[in-house]
């Protein structure tokens, strides 16, 4: 039973960062809240079974479009509609959610709606695991997750792109005097973001179904390990994955699932009241706000 709740705890922790590190991505570069994330989540895993069911693409090929489309609409989004209300917060999480909220209710409207909507898994296998069984799937879940996070940080580290992100991340003004385009760079990191949150669908989709109230859930669930992980920070949002994810499922198991969501917010709480800018955030303290 303990074994169990530990593996699928494990499961729903990189879950979360999987479903959050695409937001964080673009927040830490750009300064953008993207709040059309999880219409982006949404919308991969529309598109992937159109392309499957509607005109017979392979799954792979299906897959690959949709996350490359997604990509296409975020640097979109960011070239005409976030580039003329770049450093205004306001506007721009205005203009964010608007957009989001445009694509789910579109959904919505053509009337994509019910149980039939639903993506087929990788491989259809289970194993044996410490007395639990788990799907591939879910495994596929746990490898994907760790293989993101490792290209994420070689890609930052050691590669002229990801230090242009890093730069900007860190001191736009001085990155601009050593000829980085914040505009480009920031366009790169809307669409770099959207197409993370097209991975996610990906491999979490096939676990239920698609619907237009996941967008909205998605959206949730990443500014919840966001701000416990504290924006920006790739490491506070792993670990705030990892606290979210076994408490969750600690919960649901041994307390009762209605808690789950409770807990998760007492979480958030906590977090704001002790460390306003999250775990390993480096944003301003409350007092040094004052």
């Amino acid at each position: 039973m303990v074994a169990g709740t530990i593996i699928y705890a494990l499961i729903n922790s990189f879950i979360l960062a999987l479903m959050s590190i695409g937001f964080n991505l673009t927040f830490g570069i750009s300064g953008v809240a993207n709040f059309a994330y999880g219409a982006f989540y949404v919308l991969a895993a529309y598109v992937s079974w159109m392309l499957l069911n509607l005109l017979g693409f392979p799954y792979i090929v299906s897959v690959v479009i949709s996350i490359c489309f997604t990509i296409f609409l975020g640097a979109l989004m960011y070239r005409f509609v976030l580039l003329r209300v770049r450093g205004q917060p306001v506007s721009e999480v205005i203009a964010t959610f608007g957009i989001g909220l445009s694509i789910l209710e579109l959904f919505r409207y053509l009337g994509f709606i019910g149980f039939e909507y639903t993506m087929p898994v990788f491989v259809d296998k289970s194993f044996f695991i410490l007395g639990t069984y788990v799907d591939m799937q879910r495994i596929l879940i746990v490898i994907i997750g760790l293989c993101l996070i490792i290209f994420l940080w070689l890609f930052t580290h050691h590669t002229s792109l990801g230090l242009a992100f890093r730069g900007i991340a860190q001191d736009e003004r001085t990155a601009l005097t050593f000829g980085m385009d914040s505009d480009r760079i920031a366009t790169l990191s809307v669409s770099f973001g959207a197409g993370l949150a097209a991975v996610a669908a990906t491999v979490i989709i096939p676990l239920g179904t698609i619907s237009v109230g996941e967008g909205y859930d998605v959206l949730i669930k990443a500014l919840a390990v966001c701000i416990i992980g504290g924006l920006g920070s790739t490491g506070g949002v792993i670990l705030a994955s990892f606290v979210i994810g076994f408490a969750e499922r600690f919960t649901d198991s041994y307390i009762g699932s209605h808690w789950t969501m409770i807990v998760s917010l007492a979480a958030i709480l906590i977090v704001l009241v002790i460390k306003p800018s999250g775990l390993f955030g480096k944003q301003k303290e409350l007092e040094e706000r004052i």
